[in-house]
């Protein structure tokens, strides 16, 4: 048991660095070296644990993207209604991004880059499911526009994205009255 707590913590030890370098200095300038030296490990102890750079980062990827898509679906119940249901959803994923800044950025930059692989971004979308189920009973009952997942995605959450970077730079404070504001907009943009 002391063993696997201890081989855990070094791996996590990997992610956070590799989490860190990558919100601070980009994808390309987070090499090995750099983030064993941060992890406080041996260059090589890392290929104990991943395959290469392009594997450590897919896992921290999926990882990081399972912990979102729980903490968007906390408290989620299906039989509320579809705009209920919705801005459950909706203000779960608000305040992660409000709480959870690096991750939130890391996931931002994910969506921007090439570096994580086709598997991994299909993958990491699987537990989209319940939000695309749900957007789906709402069109069936007329109450969600008859769109692509994408769009509503587009529309709906991404925009946030925009608003904790503000938010972030303290451009724009997102006090509960914007959060109020900013759900309502997202919601009018797919209602019928």
């Amino acid at each position: 048991m002391a063993i696997r707590q201890k081989c855990d913590k070094k791996r996590n030890s990997l992610l956070k660095a590799t989490l860190s370098l990558v919100i601070n200095n980009g994808f390309h300038d987070a090499p090995m070296s750099k983030i064993a030296k941060m992890a406080e490990v041996s260059p090589a102890t890392i290929y104990i644990y991943f395959e290469n750079k392009q594997d450590l980062i897919n896992q921290l990827y999926l990882e990081t993207k399972v912990a979102f898509f729980n903490y968007a679906f906390e408290n989620f119940e299906k039989e509320q209604s579809v705009k209920d249901s919705f801005k459950q959803v909706w203000i779960n994923i608000a305040n992660y991004r409000l709480t959870h800044i690096d991750e939130s950025n890391f996931l931002a930059q994910c969506d921007n880059t090439p570096m994580i692989d086709e598997k991994s971004r299909q993958e990491g979308l699987k537990n989209l499911q319940p939000l695309l189920d749900l957007w789906e009973r709402g069109q069936h009952k007329g109450i969600i526009k008859l769109i692509s997942p994408y769009l509503l995605y587009a529309y709906t959450i991404y925009p946030f994205t925009f608003l904790t970077s503000m938010h972030q730079k303290d451009n724009f404070i997102l006090n509960d009255k914007h959060l109020e504001e900013a759900f309502q907009s997202a919601w009018d943009s797919i209602k019928i």
